[in-house]
């Protein structure tokens, strides 16, 4: 029925208290963004960008460990390597991984 000091002290709390218990969150989620998110979407906009600067001739890795020249780049997202002479094979384009060797582009 009455209230206790403890209760009584406890009721005139600030809210800088609360901020204070979610700060340590909002800390670990800015480390979290600045070493894990922010170099994992670098990395994924360089891919992207290595992807659409693929063309004819370039010696190209794909993620199943194949090495191949590109020979034809089609707009359908298929590339085509040649493997071996005269052994050509279609990947999908995202699943390059690597460029080994760059083709210089043509002169005009």
């Amino acid at each position: 029925m009455f209230v206790t000091p403890a209760f009584a002290q406890a009721a005139g709390s600030s809210g800088v208290a609360a901020f204070g218990s979610l700060m340590p969150i909002v800390l670990i989620f800015i480390i979290f963004y600045f070493l894990l998110i922010r170099p994992q979407q670098k990395k994924m906009k360089d891919l992207k960008a290595m992807v659409e600067a693929l063309r004819r001739g370039d010696q190209v890795v794909t993620a199943g460990g194949i090495v191949g020249k590109v020979v034809k780049v089609q707009d359908d997202g298929m590339v085509e390597l040649e493997i071996a002479e005269g052994v050509k094979v279609k990947v999908i384009k995202h699943t390059i991984t690597h460029v080994l060797n760059k083709t210089e582009p043509a002169a005009s």
